[in-house]
């Protein structure tokens, strides 16, 4: 019958892709839904190679148009040439009980196609963080239970970077590292001599330095350092669901995809004690159809999973599916980027830097590490970049200011820092279906309420004054900071509110990211986080959906579940 599979994924994005691809890779036909539209990888990444002058405004959106996307346009990656990976605030209403941007990439690849690509694994002094500083609940899992699959994960995506020895955050399975600039190399030399416990990297991204034969297997070849990611990548130079996972599920002939499936509930059948399939509503026609399947992933990310789940009722779950708990839509956290410090360097007059660089360097969390030294709980990551300025006459006019801006000369280094702080889950961070306003398909809007706390105030005052410090004693020069008042949620990060935990009674998941009262039920996505840690999450989705994919198959397989 064609409603009925082995098993559902809801979202095509990092963590829904990933999910198609292990369990087809295992045997189980599989329906991937996505709410948004097709896009295949290569045909139909329009603006992948045009040339700036090739963009009706040189890739600046005008004003009619920021207002149709007065949310998505604060996103760093929303250009002219990017929108159409991003959704208009009518696609998607919701309730902002408090200044949230919710960003919403509604195409087959998600947001996997706009991210950042920068990827970190998790260690120990994340996953026992809970435990040890006395927020949230205790993670179900340490770092050697996720360790294989990074390792998983890394090799078949393709991850730079250099094997650091930091216990803070562990080596990978990386392929070379990009470069650092010598006012990059100089900086790191001074905070060693300074610091023992703090340290400059090269980033590590999800990017082909040089492809292994499992990334030619999967047609895709190295990064062209072009930095115009967000476009789509025609060579499949960096990870996404389009250029590899996605892939990679349909040539087993297991997999069936459909985009324009907005998901309206999961089906829960009381007499069975479990789920047995997804309510949709098509996009273009209004249907709405069920399908069925014997296990079900829910990766439509945070919030959208937050939203599926509320809305999925019964006699059983009258407030959301495996919800005893009542904690579903609380303890939502994410990451916080509104420190942001810049200075210039009047060494190094007879360098410069060449070419382009898909990631900067990496200053991994120093703060709270090994005790509790402030007075605010966990602590903040940050880049570095420092790049040579070019300075250009402008007083001419005519033939003459042509000239001048022909020919430029180098000014000073410029060099700077942007912060990735950790938030704390908290249960007044709460999303919930609004009782009254529906969106365009007649399913409750989510009313968010999420924001900055005391302790956030007290981060991003110890970034300003720690790397005041650091840029001083560098020798660095015209130190500024500056709070960019950035929203919650507006750099894709949004975690939290189907969280992991040890106990039913105070958290939704368990181990394997099953729903500790429907267990044929895992969300890997976003939503299961218990805590956010200063490191970027993407690569922990990755390895959480693998693994708890495969031990999905063999709980089938067991006749478990």
């Amino acid at each position: 019958m064609t409603d009925r599979y082995d098993a559902i994924v809801i979202g095509s994005g990092i963590s829904g892709g990933w999910a198609a691809k292990e369990l087809t890779e295992h045997g189980l036909h599989t329906l991937l839904l996505e709410r948004g539209r097709q896009v295949s990888h290569v045909t139909d990444y329009p603006t992948a190679n045009l040339n700036p002058w090739e963009l009706e405004h040189r890739g600046q959106v005008p004003l009619h148009i920021q207002q149709e996307y007065s949310i998505a346009s604060r996103n760093y990656a929303f250009h002219e040439d990017t929108r159409h990976f991003f959704a208009k605030d009518s696609d998607q209403p919701y309730v902002q009980e408090k200044p949230f941007d919710w960003m919403h990439g509604y195409q087959v690849g998600g947001r996997s196609l706009t991210w950042g690509r920068q990827t970190q694994r998790w260690s120990d002094f994340d996953f026992q963080g809970p435990a040890r500083d006395g927020f949230a609940v205790d993670w179900p899992i340490r770092y050697a239970d996720i360790s294989p699959w990074y390792s998983h994960v890394e090799k078949f995506a393709g991850i730079t970077g250099n094997k650091d020895g930091l216990a803070t955050l562990p080596d990978g399975e990386f392929l070379p590292p990009h470069e650092m600039s010598c006012v990059e190399t100089y900086f790191k030399k001074q905070v060693a001599a300074h610091y023992s416990d703090r340290h400059v990297i090269i980033g590590r991204a999800a990017h082909l330095t040089e492809p292994k034969p499992i990334h030619f297997q999967q047609g895709r070849a190295r990064c062209q350092h072009r930095t115009l990611c967000e476009r789509g990548c025609p060579y499949g130079g960096y990870f996404s669901s389009n250029a590899s996972t996605i892939p990679w599920a349909m040539r087993t002939g297991k997999l069936t995809l459909q985009p324009d499936s907005v998901v309206h509930s999961i089906i829960y059948d009381e007499t069975r004690n479990k789920a047995t399939g997804v309510r949709v509503i098509n996009t273009h026609t209004q249907q709405l159809t069920d399908y069925f399947a014997r296990i079900i992933f829910v990766n439509a990310s945070a919030l959208h999973t937050n939203l599926i789940l509320l809305n999925s009722i019964s006699s059983r779950f009258p407030n959301g599916l495996g919800n005893d708990s009542g904690l579903l839509g609380k303890y939502m956290a994410f990451h916080s980027y509104r420190g942001r410090i810049s200075a210039s360097y009047e060494g190094f007059d007879a360098f410069t830097t060449d070419g382009r660089r898909p990631n900067s360097s990496y200053i991994p969390r120093f703060r709270n590490v090994f005790k509790q030294e402030t007075d605010f709980l966990r602590g903040y990551a940050s880049s570095f970049y420092a790049s040579r300025a070019t300075v250009q006459n402008q007083a001419d006019i005519g033939s003459s200011l042509k000239q001048s801006l022909l020919n430029t000369t180098l000014g000073d280094w410029q060099v700077g820092s942007a912060m990735m702080a950790e938030t704390i889950p908290k249960v007044s961070s709460t999303v919930q279906l609004d009782p009254v306003l529906k969106d365009n398909w007649g399913i409750p809007q989510l009313q968010v309420s999420v924001g900055y706390d005391e302790n956030d105030e007290k981060i991003l005052r110890d970034f300003f004054e720690q790397f005041t410090e650091m840029f001083t004693q560098a020798g660095f020069k015209n130190i500024r900071t500056q709070d960019t008042g950035r929203l919650p949620g507006s750099e894709n990060h949004e975690m939290g509110g189907v969280r992991m935990g040890l106990n039913p009674k105070t958290s939704l998941l368990n181990r394997w990211n099953q729903l500790h009262h429907c267990k044929n039920v895992f969300v890997t996505d976003g939503a299961c986080m218990t805590s956010t840690s200063t490191q970027n999450p993407s690569l922990t989705y990755m390895a959480l959906t693998a693994r708890a994919a495969n031990y999905a198959v063999k709980q089938l397989k067991a006749l478990a579940l």
